[in-house]
């Protein structure tokens, strides 16, 4: 996780940015979350190879940049949501284009 003062000794924003997405697990976490609400044993399900603590961390760290945000949900059953926030919502579209370089090699070659 980034600091506060970490943050203002960056000399470019784009790292900054970048710091608080990159990690094993925070960008599958948000693709997931940006389809809507996730819960804890749904983020388990779709990464099976992770460990609870290597997706409690990223959860914790997403949080602390404002990007997820834990919803306690007093129904029955009680559970836990994690949704984007209006700063993960932004991150929406920097996410598409990068799928869209990610794929950009592939149609090249089939030209």
């Amino acid at each position: 996780m980034t600091t506060e003062s970490e943050h203002t000794n960056l000399a470019c924003p784009k790292e900054y940015l970048l710091k608080m997405l990159t990690g094993k697990w925070k960008p599958c976490i948000f693709s997931y979350a940006s389809n809507g609400p996730v819960r804890f044993g749904q983020i388990m399900k779709l990464l099976p190879e992770a460990t609870k603590q290597a997706i409690t961390n990223a959860l914790r760290e997403l949080e602390e940049s404002n990007i997820l945000e834990r919803k306690v949900i007093r129904e029955k059953p009680l559970h836990v949501e994690y949704t984007l926030t209006e700063l993960g919502v932004e991150f929406i579209p920097i996410f598409k284009a990068i799928e869209e370089l990610h794929l950009l090699p592939v149609r090249q070659q089939k030209q």
